[in-house]
């Protein structure tokens, strides 16, 4: 169906990353305050210490927290229906050695959102996904656009299918539009449609959600050489052929999402029904530096 729902993976990172940034706002979070005081006690480990990773490093992706989750390991099909908690996601990361320490370099790691999301429910008192609800749905009118709840595993509204292989390469792809996204939580489980995650993206910039100053915030990134630009909190810079955008991406079994806000606020996303590592010509683009999705992005965006 045209503009239909489709799971948007890790472009929840930016819904997460605008949460924590109201509550900045608000004065309940401080951006370089160490997480042990939202969370006292919880994020410790081999070489992890809560007193020394602070919320922008979690925002960032420069804190040095473990990855929970191997996703070329994973056997999605075999789990697909299974139901796991935060706190497992959580316990898994951290019976693992830190990557390095806080704040010396950038690794995207999934861990950081998970912490990110118990420190949003923590402080804010209630289910994040309620939290995206009344600070972001709603205002911006959104009716396709929501954090599936526990063990929801079938999209609310009209959707594509998605698709999978069984190794996670490319191969014979399978239908695997049902899926309990629970593993994905506040890193990557959250459905959208591409013409409400553009609105959203749009929201972020034009002073809707955020004030100015947030949203300079939001910029100050750190150098990421491999996606071309830079990462700040929650969104990370392209350059394109018509100059610097603003986005992110997403990829989940059955579904992949590049989105970005061009130079002159125009707004473009583009989704696709398997992710990248299903697809040769997509992988053979990665490897020649310039993925598919953000050929497409330049194209939509600067008309070349």
């Amino acid at each position: 169906p045209l503009d239909g729902e489709v799971r948007i993976g890790s472009n929840t990172k930016t819904f997460v990353a605008v949460v924590i940034m109201k509550m900045v706002e608000e004065g309940k979070v401080k951006l370089d305050e160490p997480v042990e005081t939202y969370l006292p006690g919880l994020i410790k480990g081999q070489g992890v210490d809560g007193k020394k990773i602070t919320v922008r490093q979690l925002l960032q992706h420069t804190s040095g927290l473990p990855e929970y989750i191997d996703e070329s390991a994973v056997d999605y099909f075999g789990t697909r229906n299974d139901y796991v908690s935060p706190r497992d996601l959580l316990d898994t990361a951290l019976a693992r050695p830190a990557q390095f320490a806080p704040g010396a370099k950038f690794a995207y790691t999934n861990t950081n959102y998970i912490v990110l999301g118990l420190l949003a429910e923590r402080v804010g008192k209630r289910p994040i996904a309620e939290q995206i609800e009344t600070k972001i749905v709603k205002p911006l009118g959104l009716k396709h656009t929501y954090m599936p709840g526990p063990g929801e595993k079938t999209l609310r509204g009209k959707h594509p299918r998605g698709y999978h292989t069984r190794d996670n390469k490319p191969g014979k792809l399978e239908d695997i539009t049902d899926l309990n996204p629970s593993m994905a939580w506040t890193a990557g489980a959250m459905v959208s449609t591409p013409s409400e995650l553009n609105k959203f993206a749009q929201s972020i910039h034009d002073g809707t959600l955020l004030r100015q100053s947030s949203i300079a915030e939001m910029k100050k990134g750190v150098s990421v050489p491999e996606i071309g630009g830079e990462y700040g909190l929650g969104i990370y810079s392209q350059k394109l052929s018509c100059g610097v955008a603003w986005g992110h991406g997403g990829a989940i079994p059955g579904y992949q999402t590049v989105n970005a806000v061009g130079p002159d606020g125009a707004a473009a996303v583009i989704a696709t029904t398997a992710m990248p590592q299903t697809n040769a010509k997509e992988a053979a683009a990665e490897a020649g530096g310039k993925t598919l999705g953000v050929q497409a992005l330049d194209k939509a965006l600067c008309g070349k």
